[in-house]
């Protein structure tokens, strides 16, 4: 019985191997089947996650720094997501850096959830994009009409959003106009209404004029005060006349193409990752 008792492996011994064949399964960064190709593909992904996890941080600071510099997040409220372009980086930059440091994660350390996350996410965003493609073919008379009311609350509120009135100028000094429909549109702004008692009664933003510049460098903030009181063959000699919803509606249509290329773009990058997450998914998983 003594012999056939030692020729029996020990518990402590068994419990070891049983340790270390759990140990390897649970903590090899590297998988038993993986070949060199898998091993580039991991790190290719890993890599491909890593760049947009940093461009992502990249916007989310941008938006942080714009809302410091603005002092919004020391008000009472932010401003509105469709008039403050800082908070929109922010969402983005948000959105953008989580989804890709799961990829990352899941690429270096393999984690089918981590990487599982990672294609939903993207497969979210691809399907939220396509739904807003097919909604500007197929109601682009209502966006249309939506554009025009946004532009209107725009020159409503163009003095109480820096933002706003850097967009709104721009706008007006590249495609050469003014208001919506034609220069008169600036009187339902309260600065800008002759019954307003401040200096810019009657008058339109400098992004009108036909030369704002002074000196060549200097905008001249005063070149169209008193517009509004003049009659339009007058006014037509200091700012543009036409309205901006007609020449903004142009300009989209002529960059239509590029609006696509960007597009596809986009969801060649996208689904360049997905592709790259679901070969390293498929690897690590039994």
């Amino acid at each position: 019985q003594g012999s056939r008792l030692a020729e029996l492996p020990s518990s402590s011994s068994f419990s070891s191997d049983e340790d270390d064949s759990l140990l390897d399964g649970v903590w090899d960064p590297i998988p038993r089947k993986a070949d060199p190709f898998s091993l580039c593909v991991r790190y290719l992904a890993f890599a491909w996650n890593l760049l947009f996890f940093l461009l992502g941080l990249l916007a989310l600071a941008i938006g942080l720094w714009g809302l410091l510099a603005k002092g919004s997040l020391g008000s009472d409220r932010l401003a509105p997501l469709g008039s403050d372009p800082m908070l929109l980086f922010m969402l983005v930059g948000l959105g953008a850096s989580g989804v890709s440091l799961a990829g990352c994660l899941g690429a270096l350390r393999p984690s089918p959830c981590l990487l599982r996350f990672f294609v939903g996410s993207v497969l979210t965003f691809v399907g939220l994009e396509v739904l807003g493609g097919l909604l500007l073919v197929l109601a682009r008379h209502w966006l249309r009409d939506a554009l025009q009311d946004t532009l209107l609350l725009c020159l409503l509120h163009y003095q109480d959003e820096p933002d706003l009135q850097f967009l709104v100028d721009e706008v007006q000094r590249s495609l050469q106009c003014c208001g919506l429909s034609s220069y008169r549109d600036w009187e339902i702004n309260p600065y800008f209404n002759c019954s307003s008692p401040g200096v810019q009664a009657c008058g339109v933003p400098a992004s009108c004029c036909l030369d704002p510049w002074q000196n060549g460098s200097i905008t001249n903030t005063q070149c169209a005060f008193g517009t509004l009181r003049m009659d339009e063959a007058a006014a037509g000699t200091l700012v543009h006349l036409g309205g901006c919803v007609s020449q903004l509606g142009a300009w989209l249509r002529g960059q239509a193409g590029s609006v696509a290329a960007a597009a596809a773009l986009l969801l060649l990058v996208e689904a360049t990752g997905v592709l790259l997450v679901l070969k390293v998914l498929r690897d690590i998983t039994p």
